[in-house]
């Protein structure tokens, strides 16, 4: 249930939206041309995608690209809450950004289909927030000019947050709506420092349903055939480099020398080390 709701517009169209919610709500996102920056200001929320959701906690934030939505909001706890909400229109963006647009709304070469992502707490970002209620107590004072400057300075704020590789993935489909196919993602990060959960936000999937595609496409578990190819990789790459072992474990996507060579022994039945000797002396 929403109990107070302000808005400010820039060039007509919603920029800077201001919720208060008392639980329970629901609420759904659209499909639209935009990006919604969702802060918690206060309490907690739920964001559900298929059977799965991820919990965003005060002073923490969720980037959502709706070119491809049917995602939702909700909280069934007894507590209240209170969001700040920043939208990103790709035409306002093309006119305040009239030579060339950041490098955060260009495309980049990672292949994921990621439409939305939680961004951790942030100091400047939660204190950009703060100023931002500044102009809903005092609207008189809101003029295009300051907006335009929020929007740049929210939008360099993202740019320089340990969150920004993310942020990229997502504001860039506003102007680059690459649609990959899921076995071109899982094959583009097979050897990338990544775990499941990871992968499935990759193919815009929960894990379970990341799960069942995956078992369908490939009759194994994603942990069992990414284990096989990366030891099958490193099992190579001892026989044609002079990399160190370690070096390879990374390149491989291990991130632990002890786990990748207990691994590589079950496998091979044979060290790392006694690999590269015995089938070198061959």
């Amino acid at each position: 249930m929403i109990i107070d709701y302000k808005k400010i517009e820039l060039f007509g169209k919603t920029f800077i939206q201001k919720l208060d919610l008392k639980s329970p709500f629901e609420f759904s996102f659209p499909v639209a041309e935009q990006a919604c920056f969702l802060y918690m200001l206060k309490g907690e929320t739920q964001f559900q995608f298929d059977d799965d959701h991820i919990t965003i906690p005060a002073n923490h934030a969720l980037l959502l690209n709706c070119i491809n939505s049917g995602k939702q909001l909700s909280d069934s706890s007894n507590n209240n809450g209170e969001i700040v909400i920043v939208t990103f229109h790709p035409d306002i963006l093309k006119k305040i950004y009239e030579r060339e647009l950041p490098l955060i709304f260009q495309k980049n070469d990672r292949i994921t289909n990621q439409s939305s992502g939680k961004v951790n707490n942030d100091f400047l970002i939660q204190k950009y927030i703060e100023g931002l209620l500044f102009y809903f107590e005092n609207p008189s004072l809101v003029n295009e000019e300051i907006l335009v400057l929020k929007l740049k300075e929210i939008i360099l704020l993202l740019s320089q947050t340990k969150d920004a590789e993310m942020i990229q993935v997502i504001l860039s489909q506003l102007f680059s709506p690459t649609i990959y196919t899921f076995k071109q993602i899982i094959e583009a990060n097979l050897f990338s420092q990544i775990n499941v959960e990871e992968l499935a936000q990759k193919t815009n999937l929960s894990v379970s349903s990341f799960k069942r595609e995956f078992k369908k496409l490939y009759d194994d578990s994603p942990a069992n055939y990414i284990k096989t190819k990366r030891l099958e990789r490193a099992a190579e790459l001892l026989l044609i480099s002079d990399e160190r072992i370690t070096d390879i474990a990374f390149d491989c996507g291990f991130n632990d020398l002890a786990n990748f060579t207990k691994s590589f022994h079950d496998q091979y039945h044979l060290t790392p080390t006694n690999y590269r000797v015995s089938q070198s002396s061959k």
